[in-house]
């Protein structure tokens, strides 16, 4: 199985959760409870573009050669 990897950006909302964009795919604008939750919408949104764009013929953005997976780090303050 090929695997797609594309850049996701999360940004954090004033009122909670996370925004959520795909520079490759400007269509996409979803959000997220928390960040695992802002992933699989993003995820979602992705296979449901490309299902579209498969079925409409229209090209497939090539995968981000330079996406990079980002983790929260957390140590002790003191």
């Amino acid at each position: 199985m090929d695997l797609l990897a594309y850049a996701v950006i999360l940004e954090p909302e004033a009122e909670g959760g996370f925004s959520v964009t795909v520079p490759a795919f400007p269509e996409i604008h979803t959000q997220g409870e928390d960040i695992p939750d802002a992933l699989a919408m993003a995820r979602d949104a992705i296979q449901l573009s490309l299902a579209v764009r498969r079925d409409e013929g229209e090209q497939i953005p090539a995968p981000d050669a330079d996406a990079v997976r980002i983790e929260r780090v957390v140590i002790p303050a003191a």
